[in-house]
C-alpha cells in the first residue's frame, strides 16, 4: 500500500471540503483539538452553574414568571439551591430564556461579540 500526501479521490467533487476558518484542523483520528475555557465574560465556574440551572427550567416554562418557573422546576425535581434561586427572582417579571433569568438573578452571561 503506497500512501500519498494528496487527496486520492479521483474525481474532485468527491473531495472533502476543507475547514473553515473557525474550526480546527481535525488530526489522523478525525478529532478536532478542543480547547477548554469558558466565553468572554463569564468563569468556567460560571457556565457550569447556569448549565445545571438551566436544565431545570422546562422550555415549556419559558416565557414565564417566578411562579410559573418554580412549578417547571417542581416538575423536573429541582434541587432546593433552584428554587432558592427563583425566589429571589423580582414579581411580576416575564422571562424568556435562561438568559434573561440568570441576568435578572446579578450573574454575568458571555461577552456579545463584535
Amino acid at each position: 500500500m503506497v500512501q500519498g500526501g494528496s487527496d486520492s479521490r479521483s474525481e474532485e467533487f468527491r473531495s472533502a471540503e476543507p475547514v473553515g476558518e473557525d474550526q480546527s484542523e481535525p488530526n489522523r483520528n478525525g478529532v478536532t483539538s478542543v480547547t477548554p475555557g469558558a466565553p468572554p465574560g463569564m468563569t468556567y465556574e460560571e457556565v457550569e452553574r447556569r448549565s445545571d440551572f438551566g436544565r431545570f427550567i422546562p422550555l415549556s416554562s419559558l416565557p414565564g414568571d417566578r411562579e410559573t418557573l418554580a412549578v417547571g422546576a417542581r416538575d423536573l425535581n429541582a434541587p432546593d439551591w433552584v428554587f432558592g434561586e427563583l425566589a429571589r427572582l423580582p414579581d411580576g417579571e416575564t422571562y424568556e430564556t435562561v438568559n434573561q433569568i440568570w441576568v435578572a438573578l446579578g450573574y454575568h452571561v458571555e461577552e456579545q461579540r463584535t
